[in-house]
């Protein structure tokens, strides 16, 4: 199978384009500079500037998961258009090669895995979230919404479209963990704000299995959550981060002073949602790590 990522040289990617190729499949991956990602990628994969830049070898399935980082920068009116418009854009520009190909005659993709986020739901206090739970109307979900809604046209060419609303993507080098582990370390580390807020989280490996699931599982389509199946309040996540790494956790983050530093952005830390995959598990997908406990073991 020859598959087309985008996002493909990022945290989830990178491990993405190494499993599919060590089974045999052909990547292709966008980038808008090839040469800065070369040496993060296997060297079999196909790296070019843009999507409709692979009109000529055209992918049995595509994968999305470019965009801004989300936590990077503190939410202005300019950076929350610009996570909009990064997202919308490469959702856009893999739409317009389908299009394109249909336009000449060639296969389409059979399938298209795109990113969402956990964000979709918004604030949801303690009550368990599944696909089905109406969401909570706020930036987070309104940029989610407008991610997924691009995506959706090329249902109508006949692609099977699978929305996987991602959780916090916990491994080494990168994703969550990457900010988080150094205060930690030091003894510093400790929960926001009251700490009861739910904080859904997956393993970079099961993230990686479930796309691949997902892109291989042709009766599947819709929305499909993916996160661990026991999620854990920002309390317990960061009890069980300070076990794992035999330090204390004494340190507590008043919420004035989250949302003094990060203003809006602060929803991210003081708010989530009890968010279940049950969509996966009903489809018969089996975590490798489905407690935080035994995450944190295998990364740590």
């Amino acid at each position: 199978m020859r598959v087309l990522i985008t996002g493909g040289s990022g945290f989830v990617g990178q491990r993405l384009s190494e499993q599919l190729v060590a089974v045999g499949h052909d990547v292709q991956v966008v980038s808008r500079a090839p040469h800065n990602v070369r040496d993060r990628l296997p060297a079999t994969c196909d790296i070019r500037d843009s999507a409709q830049a692979f009109v000529d070898t055209p992918p049995d399935a595509l994968v999305n998961l470019a965009g801004e980082s989300i936590a990077a920068k503190r939410w202005s009116d300019s950076q929350k258009n610009e996570l909009i418009r990064s997202r919308v854009e490469s959702t856009a520009q893999l739409v317009m090669l389908c299009e394109q190909l249909q336009a000449n005659g060639q296969p389409l993709p059979k399938v298209m895995v795109s990113g969402s986020a956990m964000g979709y739901y918004g604030d949801q206090g303690s009550k368990v979230v599944d696909e089905a739970t109406p969401p909570n109307d706020e930036f987070a979900h309104r940029l989610c919404e407008q991610w997924e809604a691009a995506a959706k046209p090329v249902e109508a060419l006949g692609v099977r479209l699978a929305l996987l609303r991602i959780g916090l993507v916990l491994d080494a080098g990168g994703g969550t963990l990457q900010k988080m582990v150094p205060p930690f370390k030091l003894g510093l580390g400790g929960r926001f704000g009251d700490g009861k807020q739910f904080m859904p989280w997956i393993h970079r490996d099961d993230l990686v299995a479930a796309i691949i699931f997902l892109l291989n599982e042709s009766a599947l389509s819709g929305a499909f959550n993916g996160s661990a199946p026991h999620p854990v309040t920002n309390a317990a996540f960061t009890q069980t981060l300070a076990k794992q790494l035999h330090r204390p956790a004494i340190f507590p983050v008043p919420a004035f002073v989250l949302k003094a530093g990060f203003g809006e952005m602060s929803q991210l830390l003081l708010t989530g949602a009890d968010m279940r995959p049950s969509r996966l598990v009903e489809a018969g997908f089996t975590f490798q790590y489905p407690t935080l406990d035994k995450a944190l073991a295998a990364i740590f």
